[in-house]
């Protein structure tokens, strides 16, 4: 079975390659592609406020990748900074970034998801009133986590630092992208964002293609992407987390289930 993984351009790359290693046959259909910000000076500014904020939250490895592509020269991270991430993806692109240890913060390792929710039940143990917090995301998003933080006293802002947009297929993906439509029973999808989704089926209908997602095949890295998914017409997205060893064994597990 291949397996198709639907990240961002640079995220897929890193999956595929472990995916690989693990000896799945995976390969990179990015559903979304990243752009630079419409501000970079908002950006700059940013960073050179940093050391008024309490913690700075990012919502994504991509948050962090092109919030640090955009640091003045000489910048530094703050030591009495937070970094705060959803999950371990978001906490390797910081660590990769050079923030310490000491200064990152993310959901408790066995926690049931990987996402804001979880990452609020670690930062609603700090003290909040009159701290500013700094939140770094693309062009839109959520807003829970900024609105728990402001119930506890917080200021809360937010910079864009990426814009997400449907991918430009190149022919390699084009050919992936049918011959996944033509043989939805050999692929699996895998499913990061419900916005890799929503693309898909862009994709689909701008090329004239009529998928039978009824015989299609999907994981989801949470609830909401599983829903829709489902709404696409996938009838038994798996839900997993976003972890390489989660991941790994659901593909397992589907290939299996899948052998006559």
């Amino acid at each position: 079975m291949r397996v198709l993984v639907t990240r961002p351009a640079a995220q897929a790359a890193a999956w595929v390659a472990q995916l690989r290693r693990a000896g799945l046959d995976a390969h990179a259909l990015p559903l979304i592609d990243i752009a630079p910000p419409p501000d970079a000076a908002a950006v700059h500014g940013a960073w050179l406020r940093l050391g008024g904020y309490r913690a700075v939250m990012f919502v994504s490895p991509n948050a962090v990748e092109q919030f640090f592509a955009l640091r003045p020269p000489a910048a530094a991270w703050p030591e009495a900074v937070l970094a705060a991430s959803p999950g371990p993806g978001t906490d390797t692109a910081l660590q990769a970034a050079g923030v310490p240890a000491t200064q990152r913060l993310q959901p408790d390792s066995a926690a049931v998801q990987f996402d804001s929710t979880s990452l609020w039940e670690r930062l609603r143990e700090l003290s909040w009133p009159g701290e500013r917090v700094l939140v770094v995301r693309g062009d839109g998003g959520r807003n829970w986590l900024a609105e728990r933080l402001r119930e506890a006293g917080a200021e809360v802002e937010f910079v864009c630092a990426y814009r997400r947009h449907a991918p430009l297929l190149d022919a390699g993906a084009q050919a992936l992208l049918g011959d996944a439509i033509a043989r939805p029973a050999q692929h699996l999808w895998f499913f990061s964002s419900s916005e890799a989704v929503d693309h898909l089926e862009r994709c689909c209908a701008e090329r004239g293609l009529h998928p039978d997602w009824s015989q299609a095949r999907a994981l989801a890295t949470h609830p909401r992407i599983v829903q829709r998914a489902r709404r696409l017409g996938i009838v038994e997205p798996v839900e997993c987390r976003p972890s390489m060893e989660a991941v790994t064994a659901a593909i397992e597990r589907s290939i299996q289930s899948s052998a006559p």
